[in-house]
């Protein structure tokens, strides 16, 4: 949650929809609504996501939170490479990871034209 608050401020403007993806994040997560997430340093960061599939899912959680208000800003791009340079995750693996969300944020519009 922590690592989602270090996304959302990371461009100086917390969106609407941030602020929906945080709540929902807080509630998967079981945190009290009292839970205040604060800045966390990234150094040393890879022994609590010790797995590649644990790097994996945080790093898409946090991608898909960087375009939650319909633009993935520069400062949240430049955060999470950085991150992901922590977790061991190449450039082309980030590329990748970064299509792949696109790729379901696009499917996610089009489910909720059926909706």
């Amino acid at each position: 949650m922590c690592l989602a608050h270090n996304v959302v401020v990371s461009d100086g403007d917390l969106s609407t929809g941030e602020e929906v993806m945080m709540e929902q994040m807080r509630r998967e997560m079981n945190l009290e609504a009292t839970f205040a997430p604060e800045y966390v340093d990234i150094k040393g960061i890879e022994d609590i996501f010790d797995t590649k599939r644990s790097r994996a899912v945080a790093l898409i959680s946090l991608i898909r939170l960087g375009y939650a208000d319909g633009a993935f800003e520069i400062e949240e791009q430049c955060f999470l490479r950085e991150l992901s340079n922590q977790f061991a995750i190449s450039d082309h693996e980030f590329g990748l990871i970064d299509n792949w969300v696109k790729r379901l944020i696009s499917l996610e519009h089009e489910a909720n034209v059926f909706l």
